[in-house]
Formats: structure tokens, sequence, C-alpha cells
């Protein structure tokens, strides 16, 4: 199993937001990520914006190009893209670069 962490950057205007719109995140997109792998996902908020991802997958690329062709993950992408910063044109999924992992206590 591939353990996978990434930080994104919310906005600072629309932290509250942000937090109200994963308190109820569509029954379809929860359904599309586990049926794409993606095990054990969590994202931790701090209060400047900086947003930490963790997930648990068989293969990330896998994951993300499963996620890619569904049709809930385009809108849940569009809607969500104004709450980063420095994106660059990119949409969220495409800017979770994985982080280097240097230690695991297993």
């Amino acid at each position: 199993m591939q353990r996978v962490c990434f930080l994104l950057k919310v906005r600072q205007d629309r932290i509250a937001e942000y937090r109200e719109r994963h308190a109820a995140v569509w029954p379809g997109m929860r359904e599309a990520l586990s049926a794409t792998g993606w095990h054990n996902y969590s994202l931790f908020l701090r209060e400047d914006g900086l947003l930490v991802g963790y997930l648990e997958t068989e293969d990330f690329e896998a994951a993300r190009a499963g996620m890619e062709a569904t049709e809930v993950n385009a809108r849940w992408q569009a809607e969500m893209a104004p709450f980063f910063e420095s994106l660059d044109g990119s949409r969220p999924d495409a800017a979770m670069t994985p982080l280097t992992e240097v230690f695991h206590l297993a």
C-alpha cells in the first residue's frame, strides 16, 4: 500500500466555506473516491490555510486517473479550484504533488 501526503494552500478568505463544503462532501464524490482506490483519505487544515492531504492507495497515479475519468470529480474540481492559491490554472487534484516520505514507524 502506497502512503501519499500532499500540501495545498486554501485562500484565507475562503477557509470557512472550504470547511463547510468538506463537512458535506457529495455522496457521489465519496463513492467515486472509494471505487477508484482512495483509502484512509484525510484532509487537515491549519488556520492559515495550509492544507495537508493524506491517503493510502495501491497506485496513486492509477487512483488519480480513475478519478479524472469521473464526471463527479470534474464538477467537484471546478467548484473547488477558486478556494486555492497558486494553482497556475491547474485543477486542485492535479496540484497534489506527493511529498517524499522520510520516515515511517511500521
